[in-house]
């Protein structure tokens, strides 16, 4: 009897695993999507496999077949458009892109959407890789962060962007600590100054650095800047064996035009909305996830999960969420398209955030889900059973506007400002905040937060004490900025 092609590579989509992905709930499907090292028949080599529902055909190629787009074409599963194909002879560390076949037949390359590792940039290929291997020694912090209440819990976030906060004077790779040196530096200076938690900035691949992280190409892979996926591990291993948590930036509201990444996926709209008005943000120029794809949902929520599963990471800081809630964020009359009752409620971005924060609290308990939400959305915190969206925590962006405010006031003309420092005690128990004084607070002419202050230099860091010492005793955890414990002179500069 003829063996399944299951039976022959336990890498193989199944049609029950099709079946699951077409619904949005196959949470690890970042173990079937991508490029596995494998074997079949005793033969070594990597098990691809891509969803293109819109091609006429795809293939793939690279380092390994001198980049003949003709050679390996991949075989179409079933209706749901997902292709694969096991290639012998291909090797950890071989490059490798997709072409992709339009109905019109142009050839597009594009990058693996589930790779996990990809070409430093300007290159932009993905890189084979092996992310099974690296020997964790963390199990006693990852049983006890599922066991804790966190929001009992003392919580200090140290925000941190690796690519500046300290860099070898060589110019080699702009002088970049690789993620183990790092590792070995941030780790002593977070224990002297007693954070709880790092949360890294700019960690999932993207192509401009001048985008801090915020406009992705690789979702499911750490950046090549600072080394190797096992790097990285051994970075986030590290600060959970000296008990200290890691949270990353993760940007599930929007992606990047870039022709090697997801826009115009397989020749259509596949990832972002066909319809400008909900796919399109005219301010930053990038794409919007259509959250109304079962497929694109589940490429999203699996990959929050993959973060936490394959690099143990302890928690997720959702960015621009309110930018997902509002069909009409930053647009103008005619730039958006109301729901089907009328409103600017995206209610499949609403559904999405339940099920993620739902299926995140069940399968990996104590993952903490931080909002950055900027509008006075109710029960961002709330329970998903009694109508919220199911976040751990919330970046209070109103106590950060009017705390900024105040402290810029010379004092004298502060007591006829005592609102600002008192009126977020009126909401504080509507949601789990956290106080953020964020890169945000410190970029694009906005000053340091020493610079903020009013009066003389040395009045200045009174002023910054006596504002750290209020945020502190406020109810809230606490997010700081790296260079404002030590009142950095000047504002943040990524270069």
């Amino acid at each position: 009897m003829a063996k399944k092609k299951e039976d022959i590579n336990p890498l193989f989509l199944t049609e029950a695993d099709q079946f699951v992905f077409g619904q949005g709930s196959h949470y690890e499907i970042y173990d079937k999507l991508g490029a596995h090292l494998t074997s079949v028949f005793g033969e070594e080599g990597v098990y691809f496999a891509v969803w293109a529902p819109n091609a006429q055909y795809v293939n793939v190629a690279g380092s390994f077949n001198d980049w003949d787009i003709y050679q390996y074409e991949m075989e179409r599963l079933s209706e749901g458009g997902i292709y694969a194909r096991f290639v012998p002879g291909v090797k950890e560390g071989d490059l490798y892109k997709f072409v992709i076949t339009t109905k019109s037949g142009e050839k597009i390359y594009k990058a693996d959407p589930y790779g996990n590792y990809m070409e430093l940039r300007p290159g932009n290929a993905s890189i084979v890789t092996e992310l099974n291997r690296f020997k964790w020694n963390d199990d006693e912090w990852m049983n006890e962060k599922q066991v804790k209440d966190w929001y009992k819990e003392p919580i200090a976030i140290y925000e941190c962007h690796i690519g500046s906060w300290m860099r070898h004077p060589e110019p080699d790779a702009a002088g970049f600590y690789n993620y183990r040196e790092f590792a070995d530096r941030i780790t002593d200076y977070l224990k002297e100054m007693h954070y709880t938690h790092i949360e890294l900035m700019g960690i999932a691949e993207h192509p401009f650095d001048g985008s801090w992280g915020y406009q992705v190409t690789g979702y499911y892979a750490p950046t090549s800047r600072y080394g190797s996926p096992e790097d990285f591990m051994y970075l986030v291993n590290k600060l959970h064996k000296n008990k200290i948590g890691v949270i990353l930036d993760w940007v599930p509201a929007h992606f990047p035009r870039d022709e090697f990444g997801l826009a115009n996926f397989d020749g259509t709209c596949l990832y972002e909305h066909p319809d400008p008005r909900r796919g399109e943000h005219p301010d930053w120029g990038t794409k919007i996830f259509n959250y109304a794809k079962n497929e694109v949902r589940n490429f999203l929520i699996a990959n929050a999960m993959f973060w936490v599963d394959k690099f143990h990471v302890d928690g997720l800081r959702v960015d621009a969420v309110a930018s997902m809630l509002y069909l009409d964020y930053g647009k103008k009359d005619g730039e958006w398209l109301p729901n089907e009752y009328g409103n600017n409620k995206n209610l499949d971005a609403i559904e999405f955030f339940k099920h993620l924060n739902s299926m995140m609290r069940q399968r990996y308990p104590g993952t903490l889900m931080i909002a950055e939400e900027s509008t006075a959305w109710p029960m961002v915190t709330g329970d998903v059973k009694e109508g919220g969206l199911g976040f751990t925590f919330k970046w209070n962006m109103g106590w950060m506007h009017d705390f900024c405010e105040y402290m810029k006031l010379d004092p004298f003309f502060r007591k006829g400002a005592h609102y600002n420092m008192t009126f977020a005690m009126s909401y504080n128990a509507s949601e789990n905040y956290i106080l953020p004084l964020s890169h945000d607070e410190v970029v694009h002419l906005k000053c340091s937060m020493l610079k903020k202050m009013p009066g003389f230099y040395v009045d200045k860091f009174a002023n910054l004490r006596a504002g750290y010492a209020y945020m502190f005793t406020h109810s809230g955890k606490k997010l700081l900025f790296m260079g404002q414990e030590f009142a950095q002179d000047e504002e943040w500069n990524e270069a």
